[in-house]
């Protein structure tokens, strides 16, 4: 059985003991089942990890802590995955299963055919249950540096703000006759993928990146919906780029 691992936002010091936040005490304690004395990993997100001891008081938990294990498991990589703002809870899946693959950031688009939109206070709930998505998925799949994910902005801005972290820049659209492939250019190690909602980029939006000189890219012969293009195209950028 594999080492129960927490995100734990704090300051980490190796041999010390802390005591673990009640929402947190509570996973570990009467959702896992742990026992006093069991073996736990924590991380707080700033590189590595730290093997330690559970240890329960009562309610209360106690993490005491070991060596500081400077272990990370990132790509070789940068990439950024600019997601349209698909319906539902499909962006709960896109997170997730981007963590898992190695994205370093996810920007959030407000695209001309998002039906969810998001403003005040919705927004901000569902920016927390965003966060805690990734920090779940990072305790999962052995992540010590949690994935990145903006506040929701419009494609615009995101062409606009011109941040040299996000690489060059691949807009995906189905219709294009360039590859993946084709697009990757030779030593690159940053890069961001632009994939559009449910629906696709609307025409303004195509003449908007076309204005800004992205390349257009398409992955494959068949139409992917919008909670699998992104996902397809970061393991096939690793798989190409040997990153792993």
């Amino acid at each position: 059985m594999a080492i129960p691992r927490f995100f734990c936002p704090v300051v980490l010091t190796p041999n010390t003991t802390i005591k673990l936040a009640p929402d947190l005490a509570h996973h570990a304690i009467r959702v896992l089942r742990l026992k006093s004395d069991s073996n736990i990993v924590l991380f707080n997100g700033l590189g590595g990890q730290y093997p330690a001891r559970l240890r329960i008081e009562g309610k209360n938990g106690f993490a005491v802590l070991g060596e500081h294990d400077p272990i990370e498991t990132e790509l070789g990589g940068d990439i950024t995955l600019v997601q349209g703002i698909p319906a539902g809870d499909k962006m709960d899946w896109i997170i997730e299963k981007s963590v898992e693959l190695g994205a370093r950031r996810l920007v959030p688009v407000t695209a001309q055919r998002s039906v969810l939109q998001l403003t005040g206070e919705r927004l901000h709930k569902r920016m927390q249950h965003w966060t805690r998505v990734a920090q779940a998925a990072s305790e999962q799949c052995g992540r010590n540096r949690l994935m990145e994910i903006t506040d929701p902005m419009a494609l615009g801005d995101f062409l606009e703000r011109g941040r040299d972290d996000d690489g060059d820049m691949l807009f995906c659209h189905p219709a294009s006759p360039h590859t993946l492939a084709q697009a990757l250019a030779p030593g690159q190690d940053r890069l961001a993928l632009l994939v559009g909602p449910e629906g696709g980029w609307s025409s303004d939006e195509q003449a908007l990146v076309e204005r800004h000189g992205l390349i257009p890219i398409s992955f494959g012969t068949r139409v992917l919906r919008t909670e699998t293009a992104g996902l397809a195209l970061i393991a096939a950028v690793s798989a190409l780029r040997g990153w792993n």
